[in-house]
C-alpha cells in the first residue's frame, strides 16, 4: 500500500450530510482495507456521525459547508477531520445541560481513546476549526485487485 492515502469531501451543513459524510468514510476505509463489518469500522462511522453532526448543529449557520478530510500514514496512523468555518471551539457542556445533547464530544473522545488514539481542535487559516482523531491503523491490509483482474 501507499505510504500516504488521502480523500477529502465538502458538504453542506444540512442534517442529511451526517449519513453522506458517514457513507463517505466508510466507503474509503473499506478501498483502504478496513472490513465494514467490523467493530472499527462501526465505531469509526459513530464517531464520524457526531463530528458531521457536530458541524452541523454548532455552526449556527455560519458555516454552508463542511469538510471532512481522511489520511491514512503508512499503514499505521489514520486521521480524520471535520473542518467547518464557524470559530467556536467545541467546549463541553455541564452535566445539567446534556440531557437531550450535549454529550459529542464526550462520545467522540471516549471512543478515540478505546482504540489508542486522540482527540485534537486545531484552528484553520480562514478562521475556522478542524476537530480530528488520529488512531492507530492496525488493520492487515493486503492488495484488493482491481475490477476485472483475478488473484494469483
Amino acid at each position: 500500500m501507499a505510504d500516504h492515502l488521502e480523500a477529502s469531501v465538502t458538504l453542506p451543513s444540512d442534517p442529511a450530510s451526517v449519513s453522506a459524510a458517514r457513507a463517505y468514510v466508510a466507503s474509503t476505509l473499506t478501498e483502504w482495507g478496513l472490513p465494514a463489518d467490523t467493530e472499527a469500522a462501526d465505531t469509526i462511522r459513530l464517531i464520524v456521525s457526531e463530528l458531521a453532526t457536530n458541524a452541523v448543529q454548532h455552526t449556527f449557520g455560519q458555516s454552508p459547508t463542511f469538510t471532512v478530510d481522511i489520511a491514512l500514514d503508512r499503514d499505521e496512523h489514520l486521521r480524520i477531520g471535520v473542518t467547518d468555518s464557524h470559530p467556536r471551539f467545541p467546549k463541553r457542556l455541564p452535566a445539567a445541560v446534556q440531557q437531550d445533547n450535549g454529550r459529542g464530544m464526550v462520545i467522540i473522545r471516549w471512543l478515540t481513546a478505546e482504540y489508542g488514539g486522540k482527540l485534537r481542535v486545531r484552528p484553520t487559516r480562514e478562521g475556522g476549526k478542524t476537530v480530528f482523531i488520529e488512531l492507530p491503523w492496525t488493520v492487515p491490509v493486503e492488495p484488493v485487485p482491481a475490477a476485472g483482474q483475478q488473484e494469483p
